[in-house]
């Protein structure tokens, strides 16, 4: 089985042109972070954990030290990973002062009989499983401050269903023993309420992963996300014989239909298809397969090399 990963940064109204290269750059480095892995005989769940960590620790991704702030002003972050070889699934929400919840997440996979941990309870078990803790500043980066004030300013209170940029980060992969993954994470919404959790965390909506079926990993308005069931619903229209672009774009219409609510989804097939597929402006992306890089952020706009 030739192996596969695809991984995205989050769905956009617009990337400026200033943070455009980097952002680019950032997408397709997490992608080979996460195909060097598989080609060196590492797991699906090494890569997308491998890939998602490496955007975590980016600052123009929404997730990590990137993440974007609360009404407060504080980081609270959401993360999921998900095994498709026996559907074990580790999850975290509200956590802060951690670096990559993607590895927590983890964590909670492997070293407890639980899926889900949250707020205190996760900050618990993270200090019990040794994962150090870091200062809230070196999560919080200038622009984020910037796009809090002015969110804050434009528009006085809470609007969840009009944000603009619906960022998260997100890998699937397929590795040479036909196992697939997922991971996603993120920093949720700018100025959400103390507490939110939005679809990231939740298996089934942030992302799914089944070796019989494939693995997705979703971004967007989260609220809308998990009222769909976003990712479990795109995996059912694959499992009644749709290809991986017509189940993408029937559950991502149904959600725009239903709730007005735009998303993106990544997708691998067991087969080790991949396909992308977003209804906002723009959603960096990238692939690797058989020695080749596919990568984009706006609609129609695809560029292919060869991996080094």
């Amino acid at each position: 089985m030739n192996p596969v990963i695809v991984v995205h940064g989050g769905g956009a109204s617009s990337i400026s042109k200033e943070r455009k290269e980097r952002v680019r750059q950032g997408i397709i480095k997490a992608a080979e972070v996460g195909y060097k892995i598989l080609t060196e005989g590492g797991s699906a769940v090494d890569a997308v954990e491998g890939a998602v960590a490496f955007l975590e620790d980016h600052p123009e991704f929404n997730a990590g030290c990137g993440s974007v702030l609360n009404v407060n002003g504080d980081i609270e972050m959401d993360a999921s990973i998900m095994s498709g070889k026996d559907l074990s699934a580790g999850a975290v929400s509200a956590v802060r002062c951690i670096a990559n919840p993607i590895k927590l997440a983890r964590l909670v996979m492997e070293k407890t009989t639980h899926c889900f941990l949250t707020d205190q309870g996760a900050a618990k078990f993270a200090a019990a499983m040794g994962v150090p803790t870091i200062p809230k500043e070196q999560l919080v980066t200038e622009r984020n401050i910037k796009r809090l004030e002015k969110e804050k300013n434009e528009k006085g209170a809470l609007k969840l269903g009009f944000q603009q940029d619906l960022g998260t980060v997100g890998a699937v992969a397929l590795d040479c023993k036909g196992n697939v993954a997922y991971a996603t994470s993120t920093g949720g919404i700018v100025n959400k309420m103390v507490g939110r959790v939005g679809d990231t965390p939740c298996v089934g909506s942030g992302g799914y992963a089944d070796n019989d079926i494939g693995a997705i990993s979703t971004t967007g308005h989260g609220e809308s996300i998990l009222k769909v069931n976003l990712a479990r619903l795109t995996l059912f229209h694959v499992e009644q014989g749709k290809t991986l672009e017509e189940a993408a774009d029937m559950s991502l219409g149904y959600m725009k239909s239903k709730l007005k609510g735009l998303g993106g989804v990544i997708l691998v097939s067991k087969a080790g298809d991949w396909a992308v597929k977003w209804t906002s402006t723009s959603m960096p992306w990238a692939a690797a397969k058989d020695g080749k890089l596919h990568s984009g952020i706006d609609l129609h706009e695809t560029s292919v090399a060869d991996l080094p």
